[in-house]
């Protein structure tokens, strides 16, 4: 029996893409279900575009002030992944706001990570309103995107404890170290086409316990 063909993904940023550098050493091993095809830019200086090339990876990158209209970026956004047959985009530190055309062009097909534990903390500044609000659990979520911003269908997440004397920077680090965990976790359970969305529920065939991690309180 043939393996099924893996899932050709595109890796979206702005800067370093930290988490692409995550999905990237997952796609590396031989049986992981997909595989980054592409890593475009909304600016020609990410340096996750240089990373991307050095590992072999088709580049492209796009600038959105050479664009009239949000739209207009992303229909030619659209043509540079029709052009590489994408099948499934991850976000990865891609600093735009997708407009409901393109949002509906990927439904169930584009994944993006969140620096909180959704639905709390949508938006930016997440580590700061966390410390501000005196929450002891924070994280990251992986989510399908909709067009309301950090709204989609929860594929997974982390939890990490927040600790006495945490300061958005060591709270942020992190959380960060189990962003580059379940991102490549989500997307081998979308890619394999283990997940299903059901309503804003995502269905999987595995234990809860397989996709909500839980980070130990640093010593």
């Amino acid at each position: 029996m043939n393996a099924m063909p893996r899932k050709r993904v595109a890796a979206l940023i702005s800067g370093r893409g930290s988490n692409m550098l995550s999905l990237m050493a997952a796609a590396r091993q031989p049986d992981y279900p997909a595989e980054i095809a592409l890593v475009l830019s909304n600016k020609v200086d990410a340096p996750g575009l240089a990373t991307a090339r050095e590992a072999g990876i088709a580049t492209a990158a796009l600038s959105h002030k050479d664009h009239p209209t949000r739209e207009d970026f992303e229909r030619a956004m659209q043509a540079i992944l029709d052009e590489h047959k994408i099948d499934l985009i991850c976000l990865a530190g891609f600093m735009r706001l997708l407009t409901p055309w393109f949002v509906e062009q990927w439904q169930g097909r584009m994944l993006n990570i969140h620096p909180a534990l959704l639905p709390s903390f949508r938006g930016l500044h997440t580590h700061e309103r966390a410390l501000e609000d005196g929450v002891k659990i924070h994280g990251a979520t992986v989510h399908f995107v909709v067009p309301e911003m950090d709204a989609g269908p929860i594929v997974a997440q982390a939890a990490v404890p927040v600790v006495d004397g945490d300061t958005p920077a060591t709270l942020g680090a992190r959380v960060l170290a189990q962003e580059h965990v379940i991102y490549p976790l989500a997307l081998k359970l979308v890619a394999s086409g283990a997940t299903r969305i059901d309503g804003n529920r995502v269905i999987t065939g595995e234990q809860a316990s397989d996709h909500v991690l839980v980070a130990p309180t640093p010593v």
